[in-house]
């Protein structure tokens, strides 16, 4: 009975969540925010786009491009798992591993993993894109898997979090959190920090894990659950962690923004911020996509407001990323919107396709690769505007002496 309540749960908050979609009435504050025709001071060039797969036909996937490096993997809903050549953008290699996934995928220490709906995880060779093995967890993630030295850790939807031998898919260790009653469909994926993997869980706690034992060195209290009904008490941490130093930055459903000591788990400064996104985090700045769609930065130091920018609002807006000078966002109709990382003026924006964008983008370098809903791939740079030279050439100089 428990858990047909908690899946009713699931289907509730799903349901509040994207209700900015759903507009059955005429009210003008509940529509997403038209779009106003901003001036583009910033020139962003497309430097190749690929088809992965088919498109995601279920809310909240935990699907997102990733890099080691040397190629940039990606994975689509019906199965399919690729490698690409990042100048490019040409298939290294494409596996079918013919099962819906949900998670993923994950890169380092030369191997891929993924993560199934149906509740398995499964470990690719990352040079030729050969399955090594896969193993049944039990549960959905939705939460990148990590990968650390010779384990993987996995977060499912069920709070549990795992380490797996990354040799046969053996576990290692396990730690469950309590399960409250109602939650939002979504995970925040693990991160490691120095020797902890630290992860946030449904029922508002943020903790680190000693990533060889999986013993719990501390853990903080994120979202406090209040209110009288389980809708006011959701407390979720499903968005992005981010770390900067040793600050770790993260934010909840209903909850704060907050700042924790890495080696302690004190919060240094907290927010009164709702976000489902979680957080990106750069040397200045703290950024976030409050659950109404208002794109927020914050001084990374003490918490302090930088620039708040409601172009977005209702138009669920992916987690803003910094990518050179600007953040980036994406949205429910397929627009990347690029926001001055200094005051939150609009730089720039295009659109990348008609599907929405829900997968977080990914920055390496000097590039960006986003990854739409319809399956698509794309690279992206920004151009560089070099001022013309007034004085000759060293060679002309030369040759006119």
């Amino acid at each position: 009975m428990n858990k047909l309540w908690r899946v009713v749960g699931l289907i509730a908050a799903t349901v509040l969540l994207s209700s900015c979609g759903l507009f059955g009435d005429k009210d003008v504050e509940l529509e997403p925010k038209k779009l106003v025709k901003i001036q583009n001071t910033l020139k962003i060039k497309r430097l190749w786009s690929s088809k992965i797969g088919g498109a995601s036909e279920f809310l909240l996937v935990g699907l997102r491009p990733a890099s080691d490096g040397t190629s940039i993997y990606a994975a689509s809903q019906d199965g399919k798992v690729v490698a690409i050549d990042p100048n490019s953008g040409k298939k290294r290699w494409k596996s079918d591993l013919e099962i819906e996934l949900s998670a993923g995928p994950a890169a380092g220490e030369d191997v891929v993993v993924v993560a199934s709906k149906d509740g398995f995880v499964i470990l690719l060779d990352a040079k030729s894109g050969a399955e090594r093995w896969r193993t049944y967890i039990g549960g959905e993630t939705l939460a990148r898997p990590l990968i650390k030295d010779d384990a993987i850790v996995v977060q499912s939807i069920d709070n549990r979090l795992r380490a797996l031998s990354i040799y046969d898919g053996k576990q290692r260790w396990e730690v469950e959190q309590s399960m409250p009653l109602l939650t939002v469909r979504g995970a925040s994926s693990p991160l490691l920090v120095g020797s902890r993997v630290v992860a946030g869980f449904d029922n508002g706690r943020l903790l680190a894990v000693n990533a060889s034992t999986g013993d719990i060195e501390w853990e903080s209290m994120l979202s406090l659950p209040t209110g009288r009904s389980d809708l006011d008490r959701l407390a979720d941490i499903d968005g992005s962690i981010a770390v900067v130093g040793q600050d770790i930055f993260a934010g909840g459903y209903h909850g704060r923004i907050a700042s924790i000591a890495a080696e302690s788990g004190q919060v240094l400064w907290s927010r009164e911020i709702s976000t489902h996104v979680g957080v990106a985090a750069d040397w200045n700045s703290v950024y976030t996509a409050r659950d109404d769609g208002e794109v927020i930065a914050l001084a990374r130091n003490n918490g302090a407001d930088t620039w708040r920018n409601d172009d977005l609002l209702r138009r669920d807006p992916t987690l803003p990323v910094p990518f050179h000078t600007t953040v980036v966002v994406g949205d429910f109709e397929g627009y990347l919107h690029f926001f001055s990382s200094i005051d939150g003026d609009p730089v720039a924006r295009l659109r990348f396709g008609r599907k929405a964008i829900t997968s977080q983008p990914l920055v390496v370098a000097n590039r960006l690769y986003i990854q739409s809903d319809d399956g698509t791939l794309a690279a992206f740079e920004v151009v560089q505007n070099r001022p013309k030279r007034n004085a000759p050439d060293i060679s002309d100089t030369a040759d006119a002496t």
